[in-house]
C-alpha cells in the first residue's frame, strides 16, 4: 500500500511533512466550520464557501452558546497560527535537506514538529484552564525548538562543509 501511494518509508521523507504541515494546519477550520453549523440558531444562514471572509460576520449573529463560540475561535486562530508557522517550518526542512543532514536527523525532526502541531490544535481548541493554556506553550515551543535545531544543524553541516 505504501508503494502505491509512492512512498519509499527508509527514504527522506521531510518534503512529504510539509504538505502534511498545510493539512494539519487547515484541520482547525473545518472543525470550527462545523462547530459553526451544527451550533447555530435556527434560521441562520449555514457556512457559505463562495464568500468565506463573510461568514466571519455571521458568527455573531448565529447566536452560537458561549462554549461553542470559544470553540470556534480558538479552532480560528489555531488554523492562523498553523499557516503562519508553515514557512519557518518549510524553510527549515530545506534548508536541512541542502545541507544533506542525515535522513534520520529530518524524518525524527519533522515527525516531531508535526505530533507537536497536532496536539497543539487539540490543545488550542479545548483549552478552558490555565494549565492546558501552558500545555499549549509548551507545544508551541516544542516544534520551534526543533524547527530551530534543523537550521542549527544545516547551518553547522555548511560551517563544516566550506572548512574542508
Amino acid at each position: 500500500m505504501v508503494a502505491l501511494a509512492g512512498l519509499n518509508l527508509p527514504a527522506n521523507l521531510s518534503f512529504y511533512a510539509i504538505p502534511a504541515m498545510w493539512v494539519t494546519s487547515i484541520a482547525p477550520h473545518f472543525y470550527a466550520v462545523s462547530v459553526y453549523n451544527s451550533e447555530r440558531a435556527p434560521g441562520t444562514e449555514e457556512w457559505d464557501n463562495r464568500e468565506p471572509k463573510k461568514n466571519l460576520e455571521k458568527v455573531k449573529s448565529a447566536k452560537l452558546s458561549p462554549s461553542a463560540t470559544e470553540k470556534f475561535e480558538r479552532a480560528e486562530a489555531a488554523q492562523s497560527n498553523g499557516f503562519e508557522n508553515l514557512p519557518l517550518f518549510a524553510a527549515a526542512v530545506v534548508a536541512g535537506n541542502v545541507a544533506r543532514l542525515p535522513t534520520s536527523t529530518l524524518n525524527t525532526a519533522v515527525g516531531i514538529y508535526l505530533a507537536s502541531r497536532v496536539v497543539y490544535n487539540v490543545i488550542y481548541i479545548t483549552n478552558s484552564t490555565k494549565l492546558a493554556a501552558n500545555l499549549r506553550s509548551v507545544t508551541y515551543l516544542t516544534g520551534i525548538a526543533t524547527v530551530m535545531t534543523l537550521f542549527v544543524k544545516a547551518g553547522n553541516a555548511f560551517s563544516s562543509s566550506l572548512l574542508l
